[in-house]
C-alpha cells in the first residue's frame, strides 16, 4: 500500500459514510412503503421518515463542513460530477410523476425524497473518494 494511501486511512474522520448510507435506506424504506400502499400511502409515516433522512443528511453535512486537511478539491470534482448526474436522472423521474398525475401531497414527499437522494448520494461519492486522496 502506498504511504499516502496508508496515512489518509489512519486518519479519524467522522461516520459521513455510514450516516449517509443509512440516510438512503430510510428513503428506500419510504419509497418501498409508499409503492405498496398506492393510491392511499400513509402520509404521516412516510413524511416521518423523510424527516428523519433529512435530519441524517444535515447531520451529515455539519460533519463534513468541519473537518480540517481535507482533500476538499477531489470531493467537489466527483460530487460535483454525481450531482449532475442524479439531477437529470432525477429530473426524468419527476416529470414521470408529473406527467402520470401523482396526487399533490404524494408528489410533494417524492419530490423531497429524490431532493434528500440528489444531494446524499454525490456527497457519498465525493467523500469516499477523497478520504484517500492527498489533501494537499
Amino acid at each position: 500500500m502506498d504511504a499516502s494511501v496508508k496515512s489518509a486511512a489512519a486518519r479519524r474522520l467522522p461516520p459521513v459514510t455510514q450516516i449517509a448510507v443509512v440516510t438512503m435506506a430510510v428513503i428506500v424504506v419510504g419509497g418501498i412503503t409508499m409503492a405498496s400502499r398506492l393510491p392511499r400511502p400513509p402520509m404521516p409515516l412516510l413524511i416521518g421518515l423523510l424527516a428523519a433522512a433529512a435530519v441524517l443528511l444535515g447531520a451529515n453535512l455539519v460533519l463534513l463542513s468541519r473537518l480540517r486537511g481535507f482533500a476538499w478539491r477531489q470531493f467537489f470534482t466527483v460530487a460535483k460530477w454525481t450531482a449532475l448526474a442524479y439531477l437529470i436522472m432525477y429530473g426524468m423521474l419527476e416529470f414521470t410523476f408529473i406527467y402520470d398525475k401523482v396526487p399533490g401531497s404524494t408528489l410533494t414527499v417524492l419530490t423531497l425524497m429524490l431532493l434528500v437522494i440528489a444531494v446524499d448520494v454525490p456527497l457519498l461519492f465525493g467523500f469516499t473518494v477523497a478520504r484517500y486522496a492527498d489533501p494537499s
